[in-house]
């Protein structure tokens, strides 16, 4: 029975891929991915030795991060649940590998998304729990030092190299929050920073309202659970998106209007990507916008 002080830390391993669509293996299987859960357990106690006072639990399957940034953290969530229900064979912490059996079929509930798969960062989920108070410390120390301090050894990127079947230029180790800081930095580079900040409200904390609502962006709220974007017909997305053209210039109000279209379905994209059902509203008043998403 898992003691009433059990808490745990979310981390990843992340793999920067020298090209996209890099990794042949999907999975490790289970040598391979005990191997690697030791090594990535002796990694972590090297920077923190309360680390092996603690169960490690590593899905030795590549995701991409958006898969990993999702309400409620749900392949983290996975991976605590197994680890919680694993046998107690012996006392003192445990070293729980999950991966492809024998004839390379991955759990479902650990398979990635291979639409997602060609990205050039991959991550590796990992669970460590036990102790609260082992975990509290173990977690403030990486929250500090695990950006900066984290790299692989490199036996252990040649493992991972080895066994993934491909090249990567670095294996670092992140907590979620760290992987999160990353993705926000590159969607805000992307010009995706209103997009990003309501999902950084969706990650941290779920049960709270987020909107989009800064022009020229598309109109967004978040709220239990799912998203809904304003679908604005052609006369209300120029009462609210084109004011500022005088005229009745058709050419520049049609392209105005399917430039919108095409970034709606950019930010319904992102949203979905990271586990977001994005619900599109039909709204033929700007004036009462707000107003229609907030109608169930």
């Amino acid at each position: 029975m898992t003691r009433l002080s059990d808490s745990h830390f979310f981390g990843v391993m992340a793999l920067e891929c020298t090209h996209a669509a890099g990794i042949r293996n999907d999975a490790l299987r289970a040598a391979e991915s005990a191997a690697l859960a030791d090594l990535l357990g002796r990694d972590l106690a090297a920077l923190v030795p309360a680390v092996r006072e603690l169960d490690l639990a590593l899905a030795a399957v590549h995701f991409d991060p958006a898969e990993v940034l999702r309400p409620d953290w749900p392949l983290h969530a996975c991976l605590n649940d197994l680890r919680l229900r694993a046998p107690q064979h012996a006392q003192g912490p445990r070293v729980i590998a999950l991966g492809a059996d024998a004839h390379g079929d991955i759990p479902e509930l650990l398979r990635a998304d291979p639409a997602m798969r060609d990205g050039m960062l991959r991550v590796l989920p990992f669970v460590m729990g036990g102790d609260a108070d082992i975990v509290a410390n173990v977690s403030h120390a990486f929250e500090d030092n695990l950006l900066d301090l984290g790299m692989a050894k490199a036996d252990t990127a040649l493992h991972v190299q080895d066994a993934f079947d491909t090249k990567i230029e670095h294996a670092r180790y992140l907590t979620v929050y760290d992987l999160a800081a990353m993705t926000g930095l590159q969607y805000r580079n992307q010009g995706l920073e209103h997009a990003w900040e309501l999902l950084e409200t969706v990650l941290l904390t779920p049960d709270v309202e987020a909107w989009i609502d800064a022009l020229p962006e598309p109109l967004v709220r978040y709220a239990g659970g799912e998203a809904r974007m304003a679908l604005f017909t052609p006369k209300a997305w120029r009462a609210r998106y084109g004011t500022e053209h005088s005229g009745d210039d058709s050419a520049w109000l049609e392209r105005g209007y399917e430039y919108f279209e095409a970034r709606q379905r950019q930010i319904a994209a992102v949203l979905e990507a990271h586990g977001v059902s994005v619900i599109f509203v039909h709204c033929d008043d700007a004036a009462h916008a707000r107003s229609a998403l907030q109608i169930s």
